[in-house]
């Protein structure tokens, strides 16, 4: 056994909008068609100031993407918020402010935040400056960045947060607009409605600020679209229609890029599973609870079958959670990974008894998981991704991505020895990852065929990847 050091992540150049690669339709793919595995850390505050009572703290973007990219990371998901406030983990009178926002505050008249009320047919640039300065700069850094479209969280008062309603802070709210726009669908409460399609003149508003954002950033080659966040299962019918307005209206425009829908974490009135699968969208990311409860996302997801781009979104299995286990194991499932990471802590969430422990930048538990998600990283650009599938019943551990009989990545979480299927066999190098301290290792060089058991030579969970030795020809003189 001999000692390799640690994985040396590069930053991913970027390279032309992201596709579905035809091949293998678990992973992206480049203009080249180079397979793409992204994973990264997102962040609740990287497109807006929000959740800090202190209303002259900036959050400082360029060092959140040193950051990322000292992880290797290649993806973050950009926040949006629709309202002009969010405190439902706050509480009581305290105020968290959300800003800039994408419509500008012209009057005449005052709205329900004691600010100016809303134009909705005028935007602020200043929105959609940063919007696009934000993505350019992650470009800069090698991460592709996903433009959140929407909030499921702006719109009413949610059970689980009930000290606060953002809907009284919405544009779309009749008390703060200028356009005599009603969102509420006869709700006092909350605006649901607004998305769904139950209201023409808001579906056309928000035609036009999807038309503005693309115009924004349709030139940027590492632009990903998001719908929203977390939205109820009443909206699927609206977000199928947002996916096929974005998709129709950039064929008229220069680029087009991949558009996705995801779930509402453990909500039983989220947008389900099965919703995101019968999907216009190119990706996904489920929630915890299936349907028909068959397989955990959190602890053992289930294998990616090609139907969808699947993103692991702690956000939606979580709130606030992850370790090295979920990053592996989605990995070797055909899945990429999204971490919702305390960079900048959630302002509140010390109310919270499950997730307050948690709610830290430096908390001991986050750097092992964001270490991991760069190694797995690492390992997708040094295997022939494209050609990798999930084969669980090649390894005992029941982790294991494959090209049978040539390439072998299997995660071992806590088993000390592991035994592989290696087909009609050969010669196959050895290298093992200890996924606690970042070690590689190059094993002895095996040889066999069928069934193969290895030793694990490190305490806790590891990785092992197995390649076939090609035979040198042999030179004729």
């Amino acid at each position: 056994m001999e000692k390799i050091g640690k994985p040396e992540i590069t930053r991913t150049k970027i390279n032309g909008p992201l596709r579905v690669h035809k091949e293998n339709p678990r992973y992206f793919a480049d203009r080249d068609g180079k397979a793409v595995l992204l994973t990264g850390s997102h962040n609740w505050s990287n497109i807006q100031e929000i959740f800090s009572p202190d209303e002259e703290k900036e959050f400082d973007y360029r060092a959140y993407l040193e950051w990322l990219a000292g992880f290797g990371h290649n993806y973050t998901r950009g926040w949006h918020w629709e309202a002009t406030h969010w405190n439902g983990f706050t509480r009581p009178g305290e105020f968290s402010p959300v800003r800039p926002l994408p419509y500008a505050r012209t009057g005449p008249g005052t709205a329900l935040d004691d600010g100016p009320k809303f134009d909705l047919t005028r935007y602020n640039q200043n929105y959609f400056d940063r919007l696009r300065h934000r993505v350019i700069e992650a470009g800069d850094y090698g991460i592709y960045f996903s433009v959140m479209l929407f909030q499921g969280f702006s719109v009413d008062r949610r059970a689980e947060h009930p000290t606060d309603n953002p809907w009284d802070g919405h544009p779309f709210n009749r008390a703060n607009n200028v356009n005599g726009i009603d969102g509420s669908a006869g709700n006092p409460e909350g605006g649901r409605a607004i998305h769904t399609l139950k209201i023409p003149e808001v579906t056309r508003l928000q035609e036009a600020y999807v038309r503005k954002i693309i115009d924004t950033v349709n030139d940027l080659d590492n632009v990903i679209y998001e719908i929203g966040n977390e939205h109820y299962e009443e909206s699927f019918e609206w977000q199928c229609h947002m996916v096929n307005y974005i998709r129709g209206y950039e064929k008229t425009k220069p680029k087009q890029h991949l558009i996705g829908m995801t779930s509402g974490g453990g909500s039983n009135d989220a947008v389900t599973n099965s919703q995101l699968f019968s999907s216009p969208a190119d990706w996904i990311a489920p929630r915890q609870n299936n349907e028909d409860f068959s397989a955990s996302y959190m602890d053992d997801p289930p294998v990616n079958n090609g139907r969808k781009v699947i993103v692991a979104d702690t956000d939606h299995l979580w709130g606030v959670g992850g370790n090295i286990g979920w990053a592996w194991k989605s990995f070797m499932r055909g899945l990429h990974t999204a971490l919702m990471d305390p960079y900048e802590p959630l302002h509140g969430l010390e109310n919270y008894a499950v997730w307050a422990p948690l709610n830290f930048r430096n908390h001991p538990a986050w750097d092992p998981v964001r270490r991991n998600m760069g190694y797995t990283r690492y390992f997708a650009e040094r295997v022939n991704l494209a050609a990798m599938i999930p084969r669980p019943e090649l390894a005992s551990s029941r982790y294991c991505l494959a090209q049978y009989g040539r390439e072998y990545l299997v995660y071992v979480p806590q088993e000390k020895e592991i035994c592989i299927d290696l087909g009609e066999g050969g010669g196959f190098s050895v290298v093992w990852l200890d996924t606690q301290t970042g070690m590689l290792t190059e094993g002895d060089h095996i040889t066999g065929k069928g069934e193969l058991k290895l030793n694990v030579p490190v305490t806790g969970s590891a990785v092992v990847l197995l390649r076939k030795k090609e035979r040198r020809s042999e030179k004729k003189g």
